[in-house]
């Protein structure tokens, strides 16, 4: 085995902690919040996960056959044209950036709840700015020529899994939960399918968001050894342990603190930790929790610059982007850019609630056209030569996961349309933006 090359476990280990991250601590009240009932809200999350598989599978055969660096701008650049590939990258960098303050805010919100009652009434101010000061933190110490290896990687993944696991021993000590409702013994109204179709598609909206990260899988293709078997094994096996992980969590969710209450609940992973550590406990995890999602933050400040840089390199960009500090090789423009673009954001939406929105919205446009890449290189035969993966349910998985996606967009829409008309404004400025800088450059 190629010892520089991704093993099996390795690839599985990487598909969790792309999935993985604080979302999952956060959006089950959401969803719970739109479900119409239990029933739904479970089989929105399992849906969500069958989603996710598909989307996984597919960016691995896309990463086999094409496997270059540059990613995205790469694949769409073959495939589309140019200009295409400039705007989905730079929507896709604007989505990573929503997401970097989505997290944040996650951060904020348990953090300031060891120091603040909840109904104070600068509460969401300050949320702000412990949100802005872990960003600040981090970019600072990016500056420092902060690094990361695949070993600390597979390590922080498992502390994310037993972050995970740990709460879930809640279970067995339902008693300190949330008190159950009182219910009358009224049978449920029933359901119409619009009724269930609306809420299911309102539930996919942070489901998705919960489940993303695995089209970055497109990255690893020429990184794999023995990538047509290893890529669907990784991929699989990895998905599966997110899917089981997510559906027992919430499970757990549900049993503590009740279905009725959890779509009003804040911090509901602190209160999990509660039941299994006690109050002082609840307060430790809040701490250690806030340090996982100190790390969210971190690899957001550390890889997106990156790829303004790649972007740059192939002068797509400003070539002035790609320059690095002298002391550590820092991407230093290309990090304060980036880093300016999250505190704005922040600054826009102010709440968690209302980033998911944008950032599913902009990630379903690149998501969708990501996917259907996969088409034009097979029509092409592209990347035969080097006996990439292929999926056994072409073309069943990637055309369920571009139609599940466009019904997720179609829930963003009905659910709120400034996040559309938003989305589309960002998407189309960068079409402008590309032709000045091609303009500039080739004169």
């Amino acid at each position: 085995m190629n010892s520089r090359k991704l093993g099996p476990f390795d690839l599985t280990m990487i598909v969790i902690s792309l999935v993985i991250g604080m979302g999952i601590f956060r959006t089950p009240v959401m969803v719970a919040a739109s479900a119409a009932n239990e029933n739904v809200f479970y089989g929105a999350w399992l849906l969500g996960g069958l989603i996710a598989l598909c989307g996984a599978l597919t960016f691995a055969e896309i990463g086999s056959r094409l496997p270059v660096s540059g990613g995205y701008y790469r694949i769409f650049s073959y495939c589309y044209h140019p200009s295409f590939a400039f705007m989905l990258n730079c929507t896709i960098l604007v989505s990573n950036a929503a997401s970097v303050a989505g997290v944040a805010l996650i951060g904020s919100e348990y953090i300031s709840g060891l120091f603040f009652d909840a109904n104070h009434p600068h509460i969401e101010s300050i949320r702000l700015w412990i949100g802005a000061g872990e960003i600040l933190l981090f970019y600072g110490l990016n500056l420092l020529g902060l690094k990361t290896s695949a070993r600390t990687q597979n390590v922080l993944t498992m502390f994310k899994i037993g972050i995970v696991l740990l709460l879930c021993l809640a279970i067995f000590n339902p008693a300190n939960g949330v008190a159950a409702p009182e219910t009358l013994n009224v049978a449920a109204p029933s359901l119409t399918w619009k009724q269930i179709l609306i809420s299911l598609g309102a539930c996919l909206i942070p489901i998705s968001f919960t489940y993303g990260g695995y089209q970055q899988t497109i990255n690893f293709g020429s990184e794999i050894e023995n990538a047509p078997k290893v890529m669907p094994r990784g991929i699989i096996l990895g998905m599966v342990v997110v899917i089981v992980l997510y559906m027992t969590i919430n499970y757990v969710y549900v049993s503590t603190i009740h279905f009725e209450h959890l779509g009003t609940s804040k911090n509901i992973a602190s209160i999990l930790a509660g039941n299994v550590l006690g109050d002082t406990g609840q307060k430790i995890f809040t701490l250690v929790f806030f340090l996982a999602v100190l790390a969210y933050v971190n690899v957001g400040l550390m890889s997106n610059p990156r790829v303004i840089v790649a972007m740059s390199e192939e002068k797509v960009l400003p070539e002035f982007l790609a320059r690095k500090s002298k002391s550590h090789g820092v991407p230093t423009i290309a990090l304060f850019g980036f880093t300016v673009l999250c505190l704005l954001i922040m600054y826009y939406a102010k709440v968690f609630d209302r980033i998911v929105n944008y950032v599913i919205f902009l990630d379903s446009l690149g998501l969708v056209a990501a996917a259907s890449t996969l088409f034009i290189l097979r029509a092409r035969n592209t990347g035969e030569q080097l006996n990439p993966y292929k999926m056994k349910l072409f073309p069943v998985a990637p055309v369920f996961f571009m139609l599940a996606y466009a019904f997720v967009t179609f829930s963003i829409i009905y659910d709120n349309p400034w996040s559309m008309i938003w989305g589309l404004i960002v998407f189309f400025s960068f079409l402008p933006i590309y032709f000045i800088l091609k303009y500039t450059r080739d004169a």
